[in-house]
């Protein structure tokens, strides 16, 4: 196969040319020309690869080995340390997105960057971020955690949007994620750490091999296997105090584990086949199969205090301890009534407790109370298995003859399927009462989501002479996709309304209810879409190029879209560059669709809030509508400066979005709205003292910042140095919130005071502005000699907004929140070559054992939610991680 061909059918197998600056320092001019080949983009134009300097759009270029160099094994955390731009943090008790994390580029969702493997779309994960902290939440994004570093190439990120070339979700940018393709060599590695407090042991064994597929083809093929044990920050709760204090012997110390969760048998298998075909022709083939199981903590339920479990209010609408009627009838035996306890007092040592739970009585037989069950209180555990499948294959290569002669082609296929199945343990479902005695180990199967995606692709590009000094790029396509969300209902147990459902008792295994058959089904969406791509040098220093593309969905209608861009070479070492286009995110199914039940923490107390489609008669009740796409319009404007071993880029942005979805707050359930829902939806009663969201078009953003990357090459103490620099100035501002509108009279609604009320808080546009640090940089300085090669990284965090447990506290609107000052973590790693084949390797991430910021102790939080540090800082609250590695390269 040619080197013409490899490059030109290697640009249109991935995509569209991007442009940038590579994130680490660039290879010197001196470097192999293999090495070279490493720090062309592929995507962001469908024309010949380019190098990153020579793009008029940026990139950030991220080696697989770059990545390696991370304490973590998670691929999110490593991007992390790499692109500034990019933000991810750890999410406990945040039901699956403690096990799937969203992510952030450029502070948009994590739905609005568009993920690829090896230039084809990334099919979404099946998990959706009901808990997504702030701005994340409801957030539905591919699952970039299953690609293991070892799997890699590189890894290239635009930032910029591209929704003209792919089409929906490339509202902030792309990343798209290249794998190997070596036909000979590889590695294996085994990676050992913990923190620095001594959990969260972590084991990664890795590897990678290429092999020849025939005489003109590869195989390559990579796989990783993680276990990591689960970390606790963790401080003992108040009221669990209170409680052992008044003599309950059964309260665990602490009550609650507030940390990242346990991972068992992580297992990843990635492989990557091409195979020349002769005559300029080339098939492919790539794909993967990922399977994990992760187990997290919830909160702790009081067994004096948790509403709809332990404890209810009378008709008279006074606080009690809830004894149920197992039988409903009373049957001649009347269940006593009990009055709330304090947390100082125990209800164990009271008489017409310990009658309710004689056996041996009448009164014990038939009369409930969950004491019996769970004496020092409980705390449910959430496990999710999460299966990640994936397969695309296709061919490539040169038209011959004809009127399409010296055309390119390309034509693939591409499925994806992520499923999540949920089981909780130590829980109980209320409504049962005394049958949860029968439920093995006090554990429910939840039911499971399921993603499916299915694409074909259809690319066509060629040279055109148009008179100008090189050929006209044209290229054009179409994309025909199908995606799904199933939801599969759990056991029976996990959903049922037992005996003690009208009694005060809540229904549903407790902390994540199960799906019910109500909700169990499949919702599925096509799409299909044409585009036109055009690139010229208009002279010999300016490149100007243009895409327009149109797409039609079978739920919501067509939307057409375009970008611009243009870059002109000012010096040999200066060019200038511009771009301008429009973009959409479409709603996922599973946002249009999803049905949800879980426990919230809501003014310091614990409810269940359930999540329902915005077309359901509950969310209607509350002003739900069809959901609409979102539309993006973004500018940018950077200067590339290349001189010898110095290289910079400084990229101005703006991004608009209008009609983001998003989750909407919680509506409280009252009377009035259970007697509206008779008829329209069964049993409403049960929603009485909850509440509900759904997904809306809520509000509108503004998106502005600066990236700026330098990076420099020398010789120093006898080796080769590199130093790195990246910056990113981001700040999103919320625009146009859309108030709440009551369905039955069309107008807004407003609250007692006359106010308009929204569905998206004040407390929530904080978080959406400044929940993630407007300020972020990394100071890379990597030094290597014959034996010897090191890195130390420094991270800069600008300061924050600090929130916990999604919810203000109820004494006021920012109770448990507060703005946190600036922050500095340091990364290093030392690696010995003891010979050709073995390397030897120690590091740690946050080696100083930068604390994360504490929780206020006069706060709320501090006691409610059992956690020493706030959830939603910019790095991991769970402190220093130190590790040791040795590979094996063959």
């Amino acid at each position: 196969m040619s080197t013409q061909f490899r490059a030109t059918t290697l640009a249109l197998a991935v995509g569209v040319a991007l442009g940038a600056a590579p994130s680490y320092a660039a290879e010197a001019a001196s470097s192999a020309k293999e090495e070279q080949v490493e720090r062309i983009a592929v995507v962001g134009t469908r024309s010949a690869p380019r190098s990153v300097a020579d793009s008029p759009v940026p990139i950030d270029i991220v080696g697989g080995d770059e990545l390696g160099k991370n304490a973590s094994s998670d691929m999110l955390d490593m991007l992390q340390a790499a692109v500034p731009s990019f933000n991810v943090r750890q999410q406990p008790i945040s039901d699956a997105a403690s096990f799937i994390r969203p992510v952030n580029l450029r502070g948009l969702s994590s739905d609005s960057t568009l993920i690829l493997l090896n230039g084809k779309r990334r099919h979404r994960a099946s998990v959706i971020a009901f808990q997504g902290g702030g701005v994340n939440d409801g957030a539905q994004g591919p699952d970039i955690s299953v690609i293991p570093s070892v799997a890699l190439k590189q890894v290239e990120v635009l930032r910029d949007g591209a929704a003209a070339q792919y089409g929906s979700d490339a509202i902030a940018g792309v990343m798209n994620f290249v794998l190997k393709d070596a036909a000979d060599g590889g590695s294996i590695s085994v990676r050992h750490g913990e923190y620095y407090e001594g959990d969260g042991t972590q084991l990664v064994v890795d590897g990678n091999v290429g092999l020849p597929f025939t005489d003109d083809g590869f195989a390559n093929l990579s796989f990783q296997y993680k276990t990591a044990d689960a970390t606790s920050r963790s401080v003992q709760r108040p009221d669990a105090t209170d409680l052992i204090g008044a003599g309950n012997t059964s309260v665990n110390d602490p009550a609650q584990i507030w940390g990242n969760p346990e991972i068992d048998d992580d297992i990843t298998i990635f492989g990557n086949v091409g195979l020349d075909l002769g005559d300029d022709k080339e098939f492919y083939m790539f794909g993967n199969y990922s399977d994990r199981i992760a187990t997290g903590g919830y909160y702790y339920r009081n067994p004096q205090d948790r509403g709809g479990v332990f404890t209810g209010t009378d008709a008279d609408d006074n606080d009690i301890h809830l004894v149920g009627d197992m039988d409903g009838l009373n049957n001649g035996v009347a269940c006593p009534s009990l009055p709330k306890f304090a947390n100082t007092d125990n209800i164990l040592d009271d008489p017409t407790y310990q009658l309710i739970a004689d056996p041996n009585t009448a009164v014990g037989q038939n009369c409930w109370a969950f004491n019996e069950l769970f004496p020092g209180g409980y705390t449910p555990q959430f496990t999710g298995e999460i299966n990640d499948t994936s397969l695309t294959m296709g061919t490539r290569g040169e038209i011959k003859s004809g009127f399409l002669k010296d055309a390119l082609f390309d034509i693939s296929g591409s499925v994806g399927r992520n499923k999540s199945t949920y089981t909780l343990a130590n829980t109980v479902n209320p409504s049962m009462g005394s049958l949860n005695n029968d439920q093995p180990n006090n554990a429910f199967e939840a039911g499971s989501y399921i993603q499916l995606e299915k694409s074909f692709n259809a690319d066509l590009t060629k040279g055109i002479d148009i008179g100008l000094d090189d050929d006209m790029n044209f290229a054009t396509g179409i994309e025909w996709r199908q995606e799904s969300f199933e939801i599969i209902s759990g056991e029976q147990a996990s959903w049922q309304q037992g005996p003690l459902a009208t009694q005060g008792f809540s229904v549903g295994s407790h902390g994540f209810a199960g799906f019910s058959p109500e909700s169990q089904g499949i919702n599925t969406r096509q799409s299909i879409a044409a585009y036109v791509d055009v690139e010229a040098y208009v002279t010999e220093d300016l490149l100007l190029g243009a895409a327009l593309r149109y797409e039609d969905f079978s739920s919501f209608g067509d939307t057409t879209n375009y970008k611009l861009t243009a870059q002109y070479q000012l010096t040999d070492e200066l060019s200038l560059r511009a771009s301008h286009s429009t973009g959409f995110r479409a709603p996922t199914v599973g946002q249009a669709n999803v049905v949800n039940t879980q426990t919230s923490l809501v003014n310091g107390e614990l409810i269940q809030s359930a999540t329902f489609p915005p077309t359901h008669p509950v969310s209607v009740q509350k002003g739900g509508v069809e959901l609409e796409p979102e539309e993006s319009e973004s500018f940018a404007i950077g200067l590339v400066y290349q001189s010898g071993d110095f290289f910079m880029t400084v990229d101005a942005y703006q991004i608009e979005v209008t009609d983001r979805v998003a989750q909407t707050d919680k509506f409280f359930i009252d009377q009035d709205d259970v007697d509206a829902l008779q008829g329209e939806y069964p049993s409403p009663e049960l929603l009485l003292g909850g509440s509900i969201t759904y997904f809306a078009n809520n509000f509108d953003t503004k998106t502005q910042g600066i990236d700026v990357v330098m990076n420099y090459g020398m010789e120093l103490m006898g080796g080769d140095t590199k130093l790195s620099l990246a910056y990113n100035y981001n700040k999103t501002d919320v625009e146009n919130r859309k108030p709440t509108i009551d369905p039955k009279t069309g107008l807004p609604v407003l609250d007692d005071d006359g106010n308009l009320t929204y569905a998206t808080s004040d407390f929530k546009v904080r978080r959406l502005e400044e929940g993630i640090p407007e300020h972020r940089a990394t100071l890379t300085f990597a030094q290597s000699w014959e034996d010897v090669s090191m890195f130390v990284r420094g991270n800069y965090f600008g300061e924050w907004f600090a929130t916990h447990a999604d919810e203000p506290d109820v004494d006021s609107s920012y109770g448990w929140s507060e703005t946190v000052g600036s922050s500095f973590t340091l990364d290093a790693e030392v690696s010995y070559f003891v010979n050709d084949n073995w390397t030897l390797s120690a590091g740690a991430n946050n080696i100083l054992d930068t604390d994360a910021q504490e929780l206020q102790k006069n706060g709320g939080a501090y006691g409610v939610v059992g956690a020493k540090f706030y959830e939603s800082g910019p790095f991991d609250y769970n402190g220093g991680f130190y590790y040791v590695k040795a590979q094996y390269n063959f």
